[in-house]
């Protein structure tokens, strides 16, 4: 039998236990009772995988990604792993290449099992870069890789990802940060609104102990110390007013969200119901089109049927009209070979008397320029009147 193997494949030929021919894209005629071959890929091949792991804090984290890789060493793996196919289907006897894809990722799960483990959650989500070139590194340095003659191309993780609740709390812990940096702006200004007025009172104090020690500044020491109260009256006013606007502000966007999410649901909850009505009137209407090209239907169908009905009554029509003028024209022929006078006696013979004495005074009144003289009796006449009241 004869066999060919692509140019991306190599091949190792054994006959009878001994190596015989050995290259890429060999094609050669064998005796499948004494022939094995080996076929090594020399092509890039993919392997993805997807990890659990553990991080410093005993976290969760999913590790997805890809590698790429190719043997380099054809003839030193083929010799460590079979790669013997079938002759005639060219299927391997083992698979091979799924064990090899297996061995190497679990390769790279070592290695990655060891650098999660030695990082925190937070750090762990970030590093996909780094991650990638230090693993892909550490990967062409596996001296088991370069025994088995294969070269890892390239190295990529795709994702690093905590599970949903983990991710939730990081997203929660954020959102608490953020809202205590709110919460210490507002007691900075509060403390400061404190020393504002302890700064008053200080001033105070020192414009009374002014006043006991200079009675002559007295006016002047009253005056300003009047402008410093009403300036910090003022300060503390538009503190408090700018707390009240801002309390305001929070209340008012509260309810405005509220109602928003209100308006959306009630909006919603309209959209479907008219969905629905949408969806019956339009049944409904189906539905309508439906009896209506239904009963068209039916009266198309009668229609036809009593135009098939008129066309059969107008044919048996002429049918019998055709039978009629037959039968005439039988009778017709027949009364066209009698003599005259016999067809007249034929007429006459059934006819009424006073009909048979009218036609003769017909035929008298015809021929009457022939007839010399005619007698007609009174008793003729008086017969003829008598029969006819």
């Amino acid at each position: 039998m004869f066999i060919k193997f692509l140019p991306n494949e190599y091949v190792l030929r054994y006959r009878k236990g001994k190596l015989i021919e050995r290259g890429a894209g060999l094609t050669f005629h064998f005796f499948d009772k004494s022939t094995a071959v080996a076929v090594v890929p020399m092509s890039a091949m993919d392997a993805d995988f997807i990890f659990e792991e553990k991080t410093a804090d005993f976290q969760s984290v999913s590790v997805q990604g890809q590698l790429t890789y190719r043997i380099t060493d054809c003839e030193k793996i083929a010799s460590l792993m079979n790669f013997t196919v079938k002759l005639r289907s060219k299927e391997y006897h083992d698979n091979p290449l799924k064990k090899l894809s297996k061995r190497i990722i679990n390769i790279a799960d070592v290695i990655i099992r060891n650098h999660v483990e030695t990082v925190e959650l937070k750090e762990a989500v970030k590093a996909n870069r780094e991650l990638s070139g230090e693993i892909f590194d550490r990967l062409r340095e596996v001296g088991e890789l370069s025994a088995l003659g294969i070269e890892i191309l390239g190295f990529s993780i795709l994702r690093i990802s905590a599970g949903t609740e983990t991710h939730r709390a990081l997203e929660a812990r954020t959102r608490e940060e953020i809202l205590k940096e709110s919460d210490d702006a507002l007691y900075e200004r509060r403390n400061a609104s404190i020393e504002q007025e302890r700064r008053v009172k200080e001033n105070e104090l020192s414009t009374e102990i002014s006043v006991a020690e200079k009675k002559k500044k007295i006016k002047e020491t009253e005056v300003g110390t009047e402008r410093m109260l009403l300036e910090s009256e003022n300060e503390l006013e538009r503190m408090r007013v700018a707390a009240e606007v801002e309390r305001q502000t929070v209340k008012q966007q509260n309810e405005n969200d509220l109602e928003r999410m209100r308006i959306a649901a009630e909006v919603e909850r309209e959209t479907v119901r008219q969905q629905k009505e949408n969806d019956l009137e339009r049944m409904r209407v189906a539905a309508e089109v439906e009896r209506e090209t239904v009963r068209l239907d039916a009266e198309i169908e009668l229609e036809r049927k009593r135009r098939e009905l008129a066309d059969l009554k107008l044919e048996n029509a002429k049918k019998d009209a055709d039978a009629e003028a037959y039968r005439i024209g039988g009778v017709m022929d027949a009364y066209s070979r009698l003599n005259p006078e016999v067809l007249v006696a034929l007429a006459t013979l059934n006819m009424d008397p006073q009909r048979i004495i009218a036609g003769a005074f017909e035929k008298l009144a015809v021929n009457s320029g022939k007839i010399g003289m005619l007698n007609i009796t009174p008793d003729l006449l008086e017969s003829l009147t008598n029969a006819d009241a």
